[in-house]
C-alpha cells in the first residue's frame, strides 16, 4: 500500500525516501542492463526510473512491442521484472510526450501523419516552431487512449500493490514547455471553440461584451480576433487564455488518470513534473507552476515533481533551488510532498565536448538542500548514457536514429554511454549514501522555519506565451519579469538565507494568510498587483501582520487598470519612476534608522509622497525623494524598498528584526557564503544542514537562539563540502546527542562516521559500553560520553564506533 500524508510518501505504513536513477533500457544493449543496475546500486540508489518511449515500442501503427520481439532491449516487462530481482522499486514515465531528446518528442512519426490537424497553429494563425500537439484533441486521446491500454495492461501486475515494485505513474512529461519555450501557444479551432464556450461559463454577457468586441460565435472571425489580439482586449485575453490552459492542462492530466486507472493502475501515485530551470538559474520554474499546479492540485493521489537543471549550486544560485522548492511546496495540498523527478546529475558536459564542467559538489548540494526541505523522492536524469539505434521506417532526417543528439547520448551521466564512470560519481554517490543512511529519519522529517515566509504570486509567472505585437503586453511582462525574481531573489532572499533565516513560501493569491503562522511576509512585488491580492494584504496588515515589500508598491492591477489599495493602506502616494541613464548616475541614500551605509548606485527608483508616521529610509541623492519607507499600516507594519537595493545582510536582517521575526541560526563566519537550515521530527531528533557554497576552508560557530551549539566548538567546514550533524538521533539505546561527524551506518553493534573535522567529537547517551579503538578516545562526562577522533578528516574521514 502506497500512501500520501503529511508531506511524506508512506509504503507499506513506512515512509520512505525515494532515490531514482534514470536508466534508458531502451538506449542499452540487453545485455548491459544488470551492469547499469549494479552502478545505479553501488551509488546507493532503492529505485529505478525510466521513460517508456511511444515512438519506439510502436513504431508503426498497431505493432505494439513492449516484450522484446522486434529488439530485445524493447522488453518493458523484462526490464521491470530484472529491477524487482534486484530489490529496486521503479517509477514508470510513459508519456505520451517524454522529451528526452526524442524525435518528436516520442510521439510515434504515424501519429502526426494520420491526424494533422492535431498539430498546432498559433499567433496569427502561424505554425507552432515546436514539436507540440493539441493534448485534447479528440484524435490524439484516441490514439493515447490505445496507447495507455497497451502499457498499462503490462504495468498493473508489476504495481507494488499487486505485489510488483512500480511506486509510481508519471502523467506525460512537462506538459506545456514547448509551447513556452517557443512562444507558441495551442490555437488550434479544437482548443478556440473550447475557449470561447469557457469563457461564456464564466463571464456574463454583459462582461463579455465589454471585455471582447467581438462576436463569441465560433466564426472565423472571432477566431482570427482570438489568434490576433488588438491592444484594447489584449491583456484581458492573455489572463483568460492563461487560466483556460490551467483548467485545459488539468483536465488533460485527469483524462490520462482515467485512461491509466481503467486500465488497472491504482493504488500507486500520479506524477506531474514541473519544466522551467534554465541557464542554470531558476527565475523562469516558477512559470511551470503556474501552468501546472491546478494539474496535479485538483484530486488526492497527485505528486508533482521539479525538474532541477542548475549545474552547479553556488553563492550565484543557491537561494533559486530554495525558493523554487518554496513556490512549490506553496501550491501544494496539504498531504503532498516535494519531489524531483528530474535532477540533473553529472558532468554537464551535454555537448560532449568538455563543456560544461561542473564541480563534484553539484549533485551533493542539490541533494542535500532538497531533502533538507522535504523531498521524499529524488530522480537522478540521467543516471547511465546509452545509444539511439535507427528506426525502422528511415524518416530521412540525416541520421534516421530515434533522437536527435546522434548515437551516443547522455555524454553528462556519471555513467557514460560505455558505462564509464566519471568523476562526479563518487561524490554523488557520497551524498545518496549519506541520505539512505539515516532516511527512516528524514523521511519524517521537516524543516524547522523563523516567523517569515516568502510570497508567492502564480500569476506573476502567467508569462508563458505573449502575443508579439502587443506593446502593452509586453510592457507588463517586462515589469513582471523585473521583479518578480532576479534582483529580488538575488538581494532580499539570498540576504535572509545569509543571515540564517530558515523561511517557507505562502501562495497569497489563492491561499489565506495567516498572522498567527505568518508574522512576517517577504513580498516581490511588481508595479501590477491584482486587485483581490492587494486587498488580502492590507487585511493582513490591518489584523496585525508585517511586509517586507521589495520591488515597486504596486500601482495598478494586472490588466492594467490603476489600483492603489496597497499604497492608500500604507497612507502613502507613489510617484513617478527615476530611471538612470547616459549621464545620469542615479544613486540613492541610507535615512532614518538604515542611515549610516554608503551611498548606491541603482538603475531605478519609484518615489512616494508620504504622511507622517512614515519614516524615509532611503532617498534618491540630488532630490531628496523618499524611494523606501517604513511605516504602520492597521496593527502592523510595511517596509518597502522600492529600489533594487543591494544584497545588504545586515540591512535585510535589521529589517526583518524590526517586523519581528529573528534568525533562529547564526553563524559568525567573516566571509559568509555559509547556508544552512534544520530539520526535525516531532520527537525533538534533529539534523542541522550546511553547505560552504566557496572553493575555501572556513571555520565559524553555530549559534541556535544566540548560543552556541556543540559545546562552543568552532566548526571547519571544508571548501565545497556539505554537512548533516546529527543532534538528538536515537537509535535503538543510544543517543547521538550531537556529532561534528556525519552518520554513514547503523547497525545494532556500531555506528559508522564521515569525519568532518582535524578533530571530531560524537557525544552519546547511552549505558552500552564502547570497545576501545586506537581510532579514538572516550570519556565520560556525567550521563554523556565523548568518542574523540584522533584521525584528521582529511586524511582519513571514515570512522566506526564499535559497542559492547
Amino acid at each position: 500500500m502506497i500512501e500520501i500524508k503529511n508531506k511524506q510518501i508512506v509504503i507499506d505504513g513506512k515512509p520512505q525516501i525515494i532515490m531514482c536513477g534514470e536508466i534508458h533500457y531502451y538506449r542499452l544493449d540487453r545485455s548491459e542492463w544488470q551492469d547499469r543496475i549494479n552502478k545505479l546500486k553501488d551509488a546507493g540508489c532503492n529505485a529505478v526510473a525510466a521513460y517508456v518511449p511511444w515512438l519506439c515500442h510502436e513504431e508503426m501503427e498497431g505493432e505494439v512491442d513492449l516484450e522484446g520481439k522486434t529488439r530485445p532491449e524493447l522488453d518493458l516487462a523484462g526490464f521491470i521484472d530484472l529491477c524487482a530481482e534486484n530489490d529496486l522499486y521503479f517509477f514508470l514515465r510513459p508519456g505520451p510526450f517524454i522529451m528526452a531528446e526524442m524525435k518528436n518528442e516520442g510521439i510515434p512519426y504515424w501519429v502526426i501523419d494520420k491526424h494533422p490537424e492535431i498539430v498546432p497553429v498559433t499567433w496569427d494563425g502561424k505554425e507552432t516552431l515546436a514539436k507540440t500537439l493539441d493534448y485534447m484533441a479528440p484524435n490524439f486521446l484516441k490514439e493515447t487512449y490505445k496507447w495507455y491500454a497497451a502499457v498499462m495492461t503490462l504495468v498493473a501486475p508489476r504495481l507494488h500493490t499487486n505485489g510488483g515494485n512500480i511506486i509510481g505513474v508519471q502523467l506525460d512529461n512537462e506538459v506545456g514547455m514547448l509551447s513556452w519555450v517557443s512562444n507558441c501557444p495551442d490555437l488550434t479551432e479544437n482548443v478556440l471553440h473550447d475557449f470561447v464556450d469557457w469563457l461564456k461559463k464564466r463571464y456574463d454577457e454583459r462582461t463579455l461584451k465589454e471585455t471582447y468586441p467581438f462576436k463569441l460565435d465560433h466564426s472565423a472571425e472571432c477566431y482570427a480576433a482570438i489568434r490576433s489580439p488588438e491592444e484594447d482586449y489584449v491583456t484581458s485575453l492573455h489572463f483568460d487564455l492563461g487560466y483556460f490552459m490551467r483548467k485545459r492542462f488539468a483536465d488533460y492530466i485527469a483524462r490520462l488518470r482515467e485512461y491509466a486507472e481503467e486500465f488497472g493502475i491504482k493504488d500507486v501515485p500520479f506524477v506531474v513534473n514541473i519544466h522551467g530551470t534554465g541557464g542554470g538559474r531558476g527565475f523562469t520554474f516558477p512559470i511551470g507552476i503556474s501552468q501546472l499546479y491546478e494539474s496535479y492540485t485538483q484530486s488526492a493521489g497527485y505528486l508533482s515533481g521539479s525538474d532541477i537543471y542548475f549545474g552547479d549550486l553556488n553563492m550565484e544560485s543557491f537561494q533559486d533551488l530554495y525558493l523554487i522548492n518554496g513556490f512549490m511546496d506553496a501550491v501544494h495540498n496539504p498531504d503532498q510532498p516535494l519531489t524531483s523527478v528530474e535532477f540533473n546529475c553529472g558532468d554537464g558536459n551535454f555537448g560532449n565536448n568538455f563543456s560544461g564542467r561542473l564541480d563534484p559538489s553539484a549533485a551533493d548540494f542539490k541533494t542535500r538542500m532538497c531533502i533538507a526541505q522535504g523531498n521524499r523522492l529524488i530522480n537522478y536524469y540521467l543516471m547511465t548514457g546509452g545509444r539511439n539505434y535507427r528506426l525502422k521506417k528511415k524518416p530521412g532526417d540525416g541520421n534516421d536514429r530515434i533522437a536527435s543528439t546522434g548515437e551516443r547520448h547522455g555524454f553528462a551521466a556519471p555513467i557514460n554511454p560505455e558505462g564509464e564512470l566519471n568523476y562526479t560519481f563518487p561524490r554523488m554517490a557520497r551524498a545518496i549514501k549519506a541520505m539512505m543512511a539515516v532516511s527512516d529519519k528524514l523521511a519524517i522529517m521537516d524543516e524547522e522555519r523563523d516567523n517569515v515566509a516568502f510570497a508567492f504570486i502564480p500569476d506573476y509567472y502567467m508569462t508563458e506565451s505573449c502575443y508579439p505585437n502587443s506593446t502593452r503586453m509586453r510592457e507588463i511582462y517586462q515589469n513582471l519579469e523585473a521583479n518578480r525574481s532576479t534582483a529580488a531573489w538575488e538581494n532580499m532572499a539570498r540576504a535572509m538565507l545569509l543571515s540564517g533565516y530558515r523561511f517557507g513560501s505562502i501562495d497569497i493569491q489563492n491561499k489565506p494568510i495567516n498572522v498567527e503562522d505568518n508574522p512576517v511576509l517577504a513580498v516581490p512585488s511588481a508595479r501590477y498587483m491584482d486587485k483581490g491580492i492587494q486587498t488580502k494584504l492590507t487585511d493582513y496588515m490591518v489584523n496585525g501582520g508585517s511586509l517586507l515589500l521589495y520591488g515597486e508598491l504596486p500601482t495598478h492591477d494586472m490588466v492594467g487598470d490603476p489600483c492603489h489599495i496597497l499604497a492608500d493602506a500604507m497612507h502613502v502616494k507613489p510617484g513617478r519612476m527615476h530611471l538612470a541613464g547616459p549621464g545620469h548616475e542615479l544613486s540613492v541614500y541610507a535615512d532614518g534608522w538604515a542611515k549610516g551605509r554608503a551611498e548606491l548606485r541603482v538603475h531605478k527608483a519609484q518615489v512616494f509622497e508620504m504622511d507622517q508616521q512614515a519614516e524615509p529610509i532611503f532617498r534618491v541623492y540630488g532630490t531628496d525623494e523618499t524611494c523606501g519607507f517604513d511605516t504602520k499600516a492597521g496593527r502592523g507594519r510595511a517596509i518597502v524598498i522600492a529600489t533594487p537595493y543591494t544584497c545588504d545582510i545586515r540591512f535585510f536582517n535589521q529589517a526583518i528584526e524590526k517586523l519581528g521575526a529573528k534568525a533562529g541560526l547564526t553563524n559568525d563566519s567573516a566571509y559568509h557564503g555559509i547556508f544552512m537550515t534544520s530539520t526535525a521530527t516531532e520527537k525533538g531528533e534533529r539534523f542541522l544542514h550546511l553547505l560552504n557554497l566557496d572553493g575555501f576552508d572556513k571555520e565559524l560557530h553555530i549559534l541556535e537562539d544566540g548560543n552556541k551549539l556543540f559545546d562552543g566548538r568552532k566548526l571547519e567546514v571544508q571548501s565545497k563540502d556539505g554537512l548533516m550533524l546529527p543532534i538528538n538521533i536515537v537509535s535503538g539505546d543510544v543517543t547521538i546527542a550531537y556529532a561534528t561527524a556525519e552518520i554513514r551506518e547503523i547497525s545494532e553493534h556500531a555506528m559508522a562516521f564521515r569525519l568532518t573535522q582535524s578533530e571530531d567529537v560524537i557525544v552519546l547517551r547511552t549505558d552500552r559500553q564502547i570497545v576501545p579503538s586506537k581510532d579514538y578516545t572516550v570519556q565520560r562526562k556525567g550521563e554523556l560520553t565523548y568518542v574523540v577522533s584522533q584521525k584528521h578528516a582529511q586524511v582519513d574521514d571514515h570512522l566506526v564506533v564499535n559497542f559492547q
